[in-house]
C-alpha cells in the first residue's frame, strides 16, 4: 500500500506542476519557456498513470484522494496560503477515504 500511495503522490505532483507552470506564464507574467517543463511534467503524469495497479474506478478514486491532499500541501507550501483547520481536516478525511478504497481493492 505504501508503494501505491507513493506512486499516487508522485503522479499528483507531476500533474500539479504541469498545470501550475502554464498558470505562472498566463497569469503571473512568467516566461513562456515554462511551457516546456510543463509539457514534460504532463507527459510524466500520463506515463505514471500507466504504472498504476489498474485502470479502474477504484484506482482513480484512490488517486483522486491523494491528489486532493497533494494540492492542499502545494497550496500551503508553494503558494504560501495559510490553510484553515477545516482545510486540513477535509484533506485528512479524503486521505482516510483513499485508504479505505485502496484497502477494499486489495481485499477483493
Amino acid at each position: 500500500m505504501i508503494k501505491t500511495s507513493l506512486l499516487f503522490f508522485v503522479t499528483a505532483l507531476a500533474e500539479i506542476i504541469g498545470c501550475f507552470l502554464p498558470f505562472l506564464w498566463l497569469r503571473k507574467g512568467a516566461s513562456a519557456w515554462l511551457l516546456f517543463p510543463a509539457a514534460l511534467s504532463l507527459a510524466l503524469f500520463v506515463w505514471l498513470l500507466t504504472l498504476h495497479p489498474a485502470a479502474s474506478g477504484r484506482v482513480y478514486a484512490g488517486y483522486g484522494g491523494v491528489y486532493v491532499v497533494t494540492a492542499m500541501m502545494w497550496l500551503h507550501f508553494v503558494d504560501g496560503v495559510k490553510l484553515s483547520h477545516t482545510d486540513w481536516l477535509g484533506a485528512g478525511v479524503v486521505l482516510v477515504g483513499m485508504l479505505i478504497i485502496v484497502y477494499g481493492w486489495k481485499a477483493s
